[in-house]
């Protein structure tokens, strides 16, 4: 007995309500599928189906096969569009949310790099700073700038994210520069607003861990708008690498405190639990991955004596 067939003839027996029905609908003999369920019911020793002239109903039994067989053959059916998935170019609608500053800056360049590498894709890119639901919202990746908790992700690490205590030389001409980070709550410190630590510097020194309560005159929701407000002198700031690298590199910016350590974060792509990862997301995160790494081009001031 072909027990696939057989469970088969039987779903669609029940789903149409007919044996007639079920027949056309497989095109088989009404012979056929009757031997069909005669020969599941003799291999599973119990009647699934009442049957009388004029309709078929589900025994107990059949109810509980009739359930547990509509999964089998669900997962079945997935699983093998999962490995002919394997063997698909990526193709179709790709949904990506990431940081604003982090988008326009870098990876805005790789999302047009990726759609040139996959013609078959599109991509609805949605820049914005607060964590989307993925799920909720309808994402099928994001790129997150954070320390990851979230286990309902999967996640998949891009790059460090260096964090840095840095100000331009006109501040430090006038307000001097801070050797140790208690010296901080003598200037005036621009801060993040998602940051949940905003007020609360933390360094890793020689002696150990170091928090210092920071203030300042100017808080915002976007870092773009805090390393213009570096740039011009209007106090300290704590930026990641990825925007102020260049600033960094070129003198616009000083780096302070390199006797201590911030606390990493990490650029992470992320995208919901599934069963089968599709194509499209596979490879956008497979592109994205060696394109930044662990020494992205964005950290080349690190090489630079630093003061």
């Amino acid at each position: 007995m072909d027990r696939l067939a057989a469970m088969a003839a039987f779903l669609r027996v029940v789903e149409r309500g007919s044996f007639t029905a079920a027949a056309e609908d497989l095109r088989l003999s009404r012979a056929m599928v009757s031997k069909h369920i005669q020969d599941l019911e003799q291999h599973l020793g119990a009647r699934l189906l009442n049957r009388t002239t004029r309709k078929v109903s589900l025994t107990e039994a059949g109810r509980v096969y009739f359930e547990r067989g509509t999964q089998v053959l669900a997962d079945l059916a997935e699983t093998e569009a999962a490995v002919g998935e394997l063997q698909a170019r990526p193709r179709g609608r790709l949904r990506i949310n990431a940081p604003l500053s982090f988008g326009l800056l870098h990876l805005g360049d790789a999302v047009a790099d990726y759609m040139a590498a996959e013609p078959e894709v599109t991509v609805e890119l949605t820049l914005n700073d607060r964590v989307v639901d993925l799920v909720e919202e309808g994402y099928d990746v994001a790129v997150r700038i954070a320390r990851l908790t979230d286990s309902s992700l999967i996640a998949r690490r891009l790059a460090p994210c260096r964090l840095v205590v840095c100000a331009a030389p006109a501040y430090l001409a006038r307000h001097g520069r801070p050797l140790h980070p208690h010296d901080l709550t003598g200037h005036d410190c621009l801060s993040y607003s998602y940051d949940p630590g905003r007020d609360d510097w933390r360094f890793d020194g020689p002696q150990g861990a170091v928090a210092v309560t920071v203030r300042g005159r100017l808080r915002t929701n976007n870092g773009d708008v805090l390393r213009s407000a570096a740039l011009r002198g209007a106090g300290i700031a704590r930026l990641p690498s990825f925007i102020v690298g260049p600033d960094l590199a070129a003198g616009r910016l000083v780096p302070l405190l390199c006797g201590y350590r911030v606390p990493e974060l990490g650029i992470h792509a992320v995208y919901p639990h599934s069963r089968h990862l599709s194509a499209k997301v596979r490879s956008f995160v497979d592109f994205l991955a060696p394109r930044f790494g662990e020494r992205p081009d964005w950290d080349g001031w690190m090489t630079l004596p630093q003061g």
